[in-house]
């Protein structure tokens, strides 16, 4: 059978010539936009021990070997509101390129790609009723237009059928990036941040929540901290990847 998309790629690339964003490479019959076969093939699912609360990676075997429960030392401080955090790849090389395209360059016919890339790294969580994204603020949103946490989710809510809410949890403050604060100020930056417009969608409900990159969990456990607080059961969060 023809692969369709496969020579719809194959006729754009020969009219239109573009490099591999990563390795710079001219793309031919490749496996998504804008990144060759060879350099999408690098991208692979984090492996190896970690956190089984917010999965942060550890740097020995040993951390579970003999307590397979063994939280690292952010969570036995400071417990997360969330149920568990997961994320599928390590945020580097080819899977950077890829997200910074997207966010930052509005090249949102990648997210298929990196939802495929999700799928294919998916481990099961029985149980759940309801896919939500973390949202952006409206002026932020307004700037970027549109939320690649909720591009993803609806491609992974549809495969996974789930029904999916985008417009309950929302972000009511306009905070700094959180990528030059230090943790304490990440706390207290995003304090507040998150509230929950129809509380009774999520109440008593099993919540997937979705994000692109997992940095220190600051966000993703403050909207998890406004959807316990609004009533819901147990909150799972996703992030396509995370930073290492």
């Amino acid at each position: 059978m023809i692969d369709l998309r496969s020579l719809s790629r194959r006729m754009l690339n020969t009219l239109l010539p573009i490099d591999c964003a990563s390795c710079g490479v001219a793309l031919t019959n490749d496996p998504v936009s804008f990144f060759c076969t060879t350099c999408w093939g690098t991208i692979r699912p984090l492996r190896g021990p970690a956190c089984p609360r917010c999965g942060r990676p550890f740097s020995s075997t040993v951390a579970l070997q003999y307590s397979p429960h063994h939280l690292c030392g952010d969570c036995r401080r400071r417990p997360p509101s969330f149920t568990t955090a997961r994320s599928l790849f390590p945020y580097d090389s080819s899977l950077r390129d890829a997200i910074h395209l997207v966010k930052y360059r509005g090249k949102v016919a990648l997210t298929s790609g990196l939802a495929d890339l999700m799928k294919g790294a998916w481990r099961e969580i029985p149980g759940l009723e309801l896919v939500i994204p973390v949202p952006l603020h409206p002026a932020r949103l307004t700037k970027r237009e549109f939320n690649q946490a909720l591009l993803l989710a609806d491609n992974l809510a549809a495969w996974l059928g789930l029904p999916i809410s985008y417009n309950n949890l929302v972000r009511v403050r306009a905070t700094a990036p959180q990528t030059d604060l230090t943790r304490a100020q990440r706390l207290k930056n995003l304090r507040r941040s998150f509230v929950l417009r129809h509380p009774r969608e999520v109440a008593g409900k099993r919540i997937l929540l979705l994000d692109d990159v997992f940095t220190t969990g600051t966000t993703v456990n403050e909207c998890a901290k406004a959807l316990r607080k609004a009533g819901s059961a147990d909150v799972y969060v996703v992030t396509l990847a995370r930073t290492v």
